[in-house]
């Protein structure tokens, strides 16, 4: 039986107020489920970070038992008044989601095993093969993980919502795999400590954090800023085993609280004894100094995907999964969309979501690495948009940087496109003159050569005709790349 949930007791927990009635609505007994406005049903409570009275007329239609938000609109504090609606209105929406979280597993899910996995880069990639591993063991598993990153925020009650049908529909879980931002915001406004309010909510027995760099600027400043909220992970973990990139330095030093395990997983063969590890030389996965995959039994076979592999493997081992089991996971696990996918041959087409410093250096060396004797390298990348000068700066820089790097081991020309794709993005990721202008300003700097479109359509027309069949041609970016594929078989068909 569900616990009952009074108002007040809800309204104190997230540090709210009341507007409009001091009990549920119509005093209908909350269904326990915390869900969107447009799927709110009788008794269920709806988090949205901003309502207007619309939005309140159509919770009290649906008989929703309340509703939670950080930024009312005046005319909705006064339709809550006039419906006798209970409006909870909150100074972090994020301790609502949270609490969410945590209320849905206490209460639907309280014997399932969760992992939380957070990071800058390879967090998506590291949950959706824990997921695997776990699923094709026979498990019953939830994850939030999706190609699109859509549902990995934890802003909004999508999360909670996931589990509460998940286990309504087939019954309690065995394993939630849960990816979490590791630097949140609202509004250019950071959510600070994310990681830990929801790892606390979570309470996971496995907590992986991939990697440090430097991203969503604007929310941080610094990489110390970085470092802050993603270690929030390991300062929630209570219990269970913290698993740590060791070839991280910043990862690396990162403490576990008293009573966690601690397990590195590294690209160095030299820290094999008790952690993961590939050996680079000998391109062979070992566990415990056992040798137990080579590399074309992994599903990738560059480092940054590997490093995600051997993190996957020492999550799922720590969940006591059998070996064969994780081994057998390993090897038939596919990969999300857009990371480092394979589209095409003749010539090679990589599709990759990288879209900041670290992503694209690590992408873009792969993928040289894959280059045959004769072929040239096409680099396409999707500028940030709507994400501010510095970042694009910074990731103009790490382009400059690799590809010098390359052109010190190679001499083959680079060719670099670079798109601002105003055909296909959305008004939340169009990019500014100014991003543009700091783009094309570091690539001058350091004399790399490139050519822009306004539209993704006409550089993914160009390197098509362009490109021979043995070069390689590597698509990057986030939301300005994503609609690359359906693209290309409209381009390569016509």
């Amino acid at each position: 039986m569900v616990k009952k949930l009074f108002i007040n007791e809800l309204t104190d927990i997230i540090d709210g107020k009341i507007v409009g009635a001091n009990d549920y609505f119509k005093g209908v007994d909350f269904s326990g489920k915390f869900d969107f406005l447009a799927h709110a049903r009788k008794g269920d409570i709806v988090i949205r970070h901003k309502v207007n009275g619309k939005g309140i007329e159509i919770a009290a239609n649906n008989e929703a038992a309340s509703f939670i938000t950080q930024n009312p609109d005046d005319d909705a504090l006064e339709t809550a008044k006039k419906l006798n609606f209970p409006l909870i209105v909150v100074d972090k929406i994020e301790l609502a989601n949270a609490f969410a979280i945590k209320w849905v597993f206490d209460n639907f899910d309280k014997d399932s095993k969760r992992v939380a996995i957070t990071g800058t880069n390879g967090k998506s990639t590291t949950s959706d093969m824990v997921y695997h591993i776990l699923k094709s063991s026979g498990a019953h598993v939830l994850t939030n993980t999706d190609a699109r990153s859509e549902f990995n925020t934890l802003i909004d009650p999508m999360v909670p919502k996931m589990i509460y049908e998940e286990v309504e529909k087939n019954g309690p879980l065995d394993y939630a795999v849960i990816e979490v931002s590791e630097v949140q915001g609202w509004l250019n406004d950071i959510m600070e400590n994310h990681a830990y309010l929801m790892t606390d909510a979570i309470n996971p027995d496995v907590g992986i954090i991939t990697n440090v760099t430097m991203d969503h600027i604007g929310l941080v400043n610094s990489i110390e800023d970085v470092l802050r909220e993603t270690s929030g992970l390991a300062r929630a973990l209570k219990k269970g085993t913290l698993i740590l990139n060791k070839d991280d330095p910043l990862v690396s030093k990162i403490e576990a609280n008293d009573g966690v395990n601690k397990l590195f997983f590294s690209m160095d063969k030299d820290n094999a004894e008790h952690n993961v590890v590939f050996d680079t030389e000998r391109e062979l996965v070992l566990v415990d100094n056992k040798e137990i995959l080579t590399i074309d039994e992994l599903p990738f076979n560059t480092s940054h995907f590997i490093q995600d592999t051997l993190a996957a493997i020492a999550a799922t081992l720590s969940l006591n999964i059998p070996l064969n089991e994780v081994i057998n996971g390993v090897k038939t696990y596919k990969s999300l969309k857009r990371r480092f996918v394979k589209l095409y041959d003749n010539p090679l087409i990589y599709d990759d979501f990288a879209h900041n410093p670290d992503g694209i250096k690590s992408t873009v060396y792969s993928g040289y690495k894959l280059l045959s004797d004769n072929g040239k390298l096409w680099i396409v990348d999707a500028i940030r948009g709507s994400r501010g000068e510095t970042l694009n700066r910074l990731n103009a820089d790490a382009l400059a940087q690799v590809i010098k790097k390359i052109h010190s081991e190679d001499s083959r020309k680079i060719n670099l496109i670079l798109s601002s794709s105003i055909d296909v993005v959305d008004h939340l990721n169009v990019v500014t003159d100014s991003e543009r202008t700091v783009f094309f300003d570091m690539l001058d700097k350091d004399d790399i050569d490139y050519v822009h479109y306004d539209n993704l359509v006409d550089a993914l027309k160009y390197v098509v005709k362009s490109a021979k069949s043995d070069d390689l041609i590597l698509l990057l970016g986030a939301q300005g790349m994503d609609p690359a594929e359906d693209l290309l078989k409209n381009i390569i068909k016509n």
